[in-house]
């Protein structure tokens, strides 16, 4: 591998000049001869990361002799975590969950003394070496894409994945319209609010509210939580008052009782949540299993999104923690609700019942909801649910990490005295026979990615497979939102009391 790299070097070194002036660092190969130079980026504890005249370079410690005065200590290396991206979240959430991992690894932290954000060391408390600085930068998307496309940062805190870029499940929250809690309003449609956020309409009365006129508040048109419900209601808004934070948005919503705004739920203060339904009626709630599983529209998932460059070892590390129960119980302290999954008796869910019944299709037969439940009784729902991009079979960012959870929970045996069913679903367009097999399909794909990603699973660890269409709708059918809601796959749970997966028929 060694004599392939250098082989590289000495080619770029005969096509590109070298740099003039001194250099941080020198990386020579311990056989001789070839070296290159550069200012130093990073170092993990086993490859340097640095700045030369061919471009970033990722080199294997075990290969080279550093030389020069930026060289790190190879017993205690120091690791860059800069943090950028969402203001307001990242100071919430990020020091929790530094705190958790510090202690995981039994390290101290130590405040970097900083007058503005969010800055920290952790310490080997041994030696008071510094491992790691640890620091949080608010920025706009372009600005923390820039940043670690540059290598300024090794994370950003996103509300949407970025082609290019790597990603790593976080969090999730709801945005939730809001008002104050003197406003009689009893609820609204997702289609009404859209039309509300859009200015078509300005009025309380035909949401079933008094003769006033709707104050609409919101962000700033450029943060980052206003573009994500923009593109979410696929319209601009155009709110009449702007707030520089959610904390300012929510104390303005309070103390006006005409006033509208949609927040995050962490962030809903002294407003009142006004209840939310689809076009047709369909209750949606923010409840945490329906935000986990993105039964509520306006779920919104958060991401650390990653360069596609080798991240230092102790970042690398950090990432892997997010997927621990510590790190779930941090992200839940500081009011996001984590991914930790959830179950539920699917019987324990009226209203999935009711809208079972109440939106059937015409093709939709009373043998056809016997079935679905008659497998419902005595199963649990677990939150982790699959959905798909747009006009595809393939899974989107979300479901593609639920996917990873599912499998790691039957790698470690979690589930072994369970029997799961991969339960498909689709939108009621189009033949209910055709919906159907549409549905199976959908199931038995994800059940291809599980067995791709946990290969050494035995069959009767992996779900059994079962189609049931439009049966069991989560939203009308007469919006693309509520289209996008009803396909997709469940993961449903039973009693495993014999060897035998469960039986459809």
């Amino acid at each position: 591998m060694w004599g392939n790299f250098w082989r590289a070097t000495l080619f770029a070194t005969l096509l590109v000049p070298q740099v003039a002036g001194a250099q941080d660092i020198t990386l020579t190969a311990r056989e001789g001869g070839l070296s290159v130079s550069g200012v130093l980026q990073g170092f993990d504890g086993e490859f340097y990361r640095i700045d030369s005249a061919y471009g970033l370079l990722t080199v294997d410690a075990s290969g080279v002799i550093c030389e020069g005065p930026a060289c790190p200590d190879l017993l205690a290396p120091k690791a860059d975590l800069r943090v950028v991206g969402l203001p307001g979240l990242g100071e919430a959430v990020l020091p929790k969950l530094i705190t958790g991992f510090a202690k995981v690894r039994g390290l101290d932290l130590r405040s970097a003394g900083d007058a503005e954000g969010y800055h920290v060391y952790l310490v080997d408390p041994k030696n008071g070496k510094t491992l790691a600085d640890v620091r949080f930068l608010p920025a706009s998307p372009e600005e923390s894409r820039a940043a670690l496309t540059a290598g300024r940062a090794e994370l950003s805190l996103a509300g949407e994945v970025e082609p290019g870029l790597g990603s790593r499940a976080l969090a999730l929250d709801a945005m939730v319209p809001v008002v104050s809690p003197d406003n009689p309003t009893p609820e609204i449609s997702t289609r009404d609010l859209a039309a509300v956020l859009a200015g078509e309409i300005d009025n309380w009365a035909p949401l079933g509210g008094p003769d006033m006129p709707i104050v609409l508040h919101g962000l700033a048109e450029e943060d980052p939580l206003q573009r994500a419900l923009s593109a979410r209601l696929g319209r601009s808004l155009t709110p009449e008052i702007r707030h520089a934070d959610l904390a300012s948005l929510g104390a303005a919503v309070a103390r006006d009782p005409w006033a509208l705004a949609v927040t995050l739920r962490a962030g809903a203060g002294g407003t009142r949540l006004l209840p939310l339904t689809d076009s047709c009626g369909f209750p949606l709630l923010p409840l945490p299993l329906a935000v986990k599983a993105e039964d509520y529209p306006l779920a919104l998932p958060f991401y650390f999104l990653t360069p596609k460059r080798r991240l230092p070892l102790m970042v690398r590390e950090f990432l892997e923690y997010l997927a621990t129960p510590a790190a779930q119980s941090a992200i839940a302290e500081a009011g996001l609700i984590n991914r930790q999954p959830e179950r539920m008796p699917l019987t324990a869910d009226g209203l999935r019942l009711i809208n079972a019944i109440q939106g059937a299709g015409e093709e939709t037969t009373l043998a056809d909801l016997k079935r679905l439940v008659d497998v419902m009784d005595g199963a649990d729902r677990l939150s982790l649910t699959f959905r798909f991009q747009d006009g595809s079979a393939t899974l989107d960012a979300h479901s593609r990490e639920n996917l990873s959870d599912l499998a790691r929970l039957l790698e470690a045996g979690l589930l072994k005295d369970k029997s799961l069913i991969l339960a498909g679903f689709s939108d009621g367009k189009g033949a209910a026979a055709a919906n159907l097999d549409l549905s199976e399909a959908r199931a038995a794909g994800v059940l291809q990615q599980l067995r791709d990603l946990a290969p050494g699973l035995a069959e009767s660890a992996l779900p059994v497979v079962m189609g049931f269409g439009e049966a069991l709708p989560m939203a009308c059918d007469e919006t693309a939102a509520g289209r996008r809601l009803n396909r997709r796959v469940e993961v449903w749970l039973k009693p495993r009391f014999t060897d035998n997966p469960p039986n459809e028929n």
